[in-house]
């Protein structure tokens, strides 16, 4: 059993100007990191090598990450024969070069729109749970759903384990990367979350100034601290390295939620309108923005928060104890928003395209 390297990184001194909200993720080292248990007899065994402060994968123990199982797993992302009628893969609403996010405000499936924006792919791996509601609690068990869905891509498991099995190529992809199992949806599943887990960004120009190696100018660096303090007050939901917390708020974009978002999975009326906080990361291409792709720009964005969002009954605590408007000034504004497009990783898109 050998072990590959499949992303590389380095670690510095951290510039003293760092914000202690930016230091709650574990660091990773100039080492690579081992993600997870060993793999099985006859499989290659991946270790990943972090961004620093980037904490460990968190990789399920029935699932280790292997060269076969990503592989695998690319392959049928990009692949629309998992839809009923071939035409809508993974990657259609998730595209590589808008960070695997779409471009659009409703993704198209193979029977319509989707109801919700789809969201940026990057750094899943570290999610508690995904889809805005947070409705399935592992990347394995969010891959399942979509492949059902009526609009999204019509088709059923039974199916699509036949097709697969009958395919001249992906029996021996899934011998190579799951030796002596059959193919079934658990092991697509498996194997699609396995990439899904390598979608790590973290060489932004942000990351670089972190470590020293390059900059800031005068107006990201008060973009910056506009984010990172109460005046801008993004970083209670943008903090940590990840640049999410990975929790659900009502973030006051209607007085009366249009969508129930995570209340209609807890069935907690307090939850009505909220939604999974996203990553900042490459948020320059990953527009539109909100759950409902509402807004189709950053300037946008930052006038919801600045010039008055919603209040109502569900609205999230950490807006409560904030004025309405944040009154930010023009030169703020802008500096914020250079700030945010300091976050785009170009290397992320580049490796990926490979």
């Amino acid at each position: 059993m050998t072990t590959t390297k499949m992303t590389t990184t380095s670690s510095r001194g951290l510039p003293a100007l760092l914000p202690a909200v930016l230091l709650l993720v574990g660091c990773g080292g100039d080492d690579p990191v081992s993600t997870g248990p060993d793999a099985a007899p006859g499989t290659t065994s991946v270790v990943v090598a972090l961004p620093a402060r980037f904490a460990e994968v968190p990789v399920p123990a029935d699932n280790p990450l292997t060269v076969e199982g990503v592989a695998l797993g690319k392959r049928l992302f990009f692949n629309p024969l998992l839809s009923v009628d071939s035409t809508v893969a993974c990657a259609s609403c998730h595209r590589l070069e808008f960070a695997f996010s779409d471009p659009e405000r409703f993704s198209q499936g193979v029977a319509g729109r989707t109801s919700r924006q789809s969201m940026s792919l990057a750094n899943l791996a570290w999610a508690p749970s995904l889809f805005w509601d947070g409705r399935a609690e592992s990347l394995e068990a969010q891959v399942l759903q979509p492949v059902a869905n009526p609009v999204e891509m019509g088709e059923t498991w039974d199916h699509v384990e036949h097709k697969l099995s009958r395919h001249a190529e992906y029996p021996d992809l899934f011998e190579a990367a799951f030796p002596g199992e059959p193919i079934t949806r658990t092991r697509v599943a498996q194997a699609i979350a396995q990439y899904e887990r390598t979608l790590i960004s973290g060489e932004s120009r942000f990351d670089l100034f972190l470590r020293g190696d390059v900059q800031f100018t005068d107006q990201e660096l008060l973009g910056w601290t506009v984010y990172g303090t109460e005046r801008g007050d993004c970083f209670h939901c943008h903090g940590t390295i990840l640049l999410t917390d990975n929790r659900f708020h009502n973030n006051g974009l209607d007085a009366l939620p249009q969508d129930p978002g995570r209340g209609d999975i807890t069935d907690i009326d307090g939850e009505a309108g909220h939604f999974r906080t996203p990553t900042l990361r490459n948020i320059e291409l990953t527009a539109p923005y909100m759950h409902d792709g509402r807004f189709s720009t950053l300037e946008e964005v930052l006038a919801h928060y600045n010039n008055g969002f919603h209040r109502n009954d569900r609205l999230d605590p950490l807006l409560l104890a904030v004025p309405v408007k944040r009154n930010l000034s023009v030169d703020e504004q802008a500096a914020v928003i250079a700030f945010l497009r300091a976050l785009t990783d170009p290397g992320f898109i580049e490796e990926h395209a490979q």
